[in-house]
């Protein structure tokens, strides 16, 4: 296939933003670490919170940038679910890479958090299924409020529910030697790389799906969502190094709770109708699949088996090929 070079330059643009983002959300994630040993803040809560916002925040901003600058909702939804899913998708990865079993390793307490991340899922899906039936508050939809209550109290729960374990260590390092307003400085600029970033890429992306002649469901769930999915990766991959097994399975159930919430922000900025009634059904499937993903990996967590199947324990595998057919039904159905 021969490219035109229009076709290149969003080829190279997407590429750029997904490298800002992976590099950006990576120097976020560490300054953000820094603040919260500056202000006294409990790092398991800045975990949970701020950890999982900070590395959710290229779908934050793709997701607005989506439903106002492209007017491509699709790419919204997409990138959300396919993000929840590539996330899941990650901790195949991070099993793939240490010798035990990487649910043998984590607190039980991790299923609140999936439990919760299967409510706010199911709401999705029971939102593009009744959505165009049920009332709209300015053209929002009944389940974005709905699943801005569940996430409240969600955080709230988890909030007093870890409480106890408030003093776990994200990273042991001395970071005193920084002063608190260059850590903010460089928080920021950074901050606002991500932002830029992400704001293009659904321009690239759109652009690229249209090129290639793919749905914007498929590109959005599979392309977008590993591209904004950049930051979880990094700070998985470092926090594997470091043997700190809670920390990555929590900011990646964490990052998924908040991407759910991240499309209900999204309805908020799309004012030609409610989120979900313009959204493809097609993302039903993605939707079921999170479900079974997040499913299965608290099966991990609770049975803790000790042994794996080649390079991944039952439950990591499942995940993995789960996703695996995914893509592939998105692709044959596109």
């Amino acid at each position: 296939m021969v490219y035109s070079h229009l076709v290149w330059f969003h080829i190279f643009g997407f590429a750029c933003c997904a490298l800002l983002i992976f590099k950006a959300g990576k120097n976020l994630v560490e300054y953000g670490d820094k603040i919260a040993e500056h202000t006294g803040l409990g790092r398991a809560w800045i975990g949970l919170i701020l950890m999982a916002s900070i590395t959710s925040l290229p779908e934050l901003i793709t997701g607005i940038s989506s439903v106002t600058y492209v007017d491509a909702p699709d790419l919204a939804a997409g990138d959300v679910l396919g993000s929840c899913m590539f996330n899941m998708l990650i901790l195949s990865l991070i099993d793939a890479r240490i010798q035990k079993p990487l649910m043998s390793l984590v607190k039980d307490s991790h299923l609140l958090a999936g439990l919760y991340g299967i409510i706010l899922v199911s709401i999705v899906g029971l939102a593009l299924l009744f959505g165009t039936k049920m009332p709209k508050l300015f053209n929002v939809s009944f389940f974005s409020v709905l699943i801005v209550v569940v996430y409240l109290i969600s955080i709230y729960h988890i909030y007093l529910f870890d409480s106890k374990d408030r003093n776990v260590e994200l990273v042991k390092e001395n970071y005193s030697k920084d002063s608190i307003k260059s850590i903010v400085f460089k928080y920021i600029v950074n901050a606002i790389i991500v932002t830029a970033s992400a704001f293009f890429l659904p321009y690239f992306g759109e652009k690229l799906s249209i090129d290639w002649g793919v749905s914007k469901t498929f590109f959005g769930t599979l392309f977008i969502a590993a591209s904004t999915s950049l930051p979880e990766l990094s700070v998985s991959f470092i926090s594997i190094r470091m043997k700190l097994y809670d920390i990555t399975v929590g900011n990646l159930l964490g990052s998924n709770l908040f991407n759910v919430f991240i499309l209900a922000i999204d309805d908020f900025f799309y004012t030609k109708n409610a989120l979900f009634n313009a959204v493809d059904k097609n993302h039903l499937t993605s939707v079921l699949t999170v479900v079974i993903m997040t499913a299965v990996a608290g099966i991990g967590i609770l049975v803790k088996t000790t042994k794996k199947i080649w390079l991944l324990s039952l439950d990591t595998f499942v995940i993995f090929f789960l996703y695996v057919m995914l893509v592939l039904f998105l692709w044959f159905f596109k």
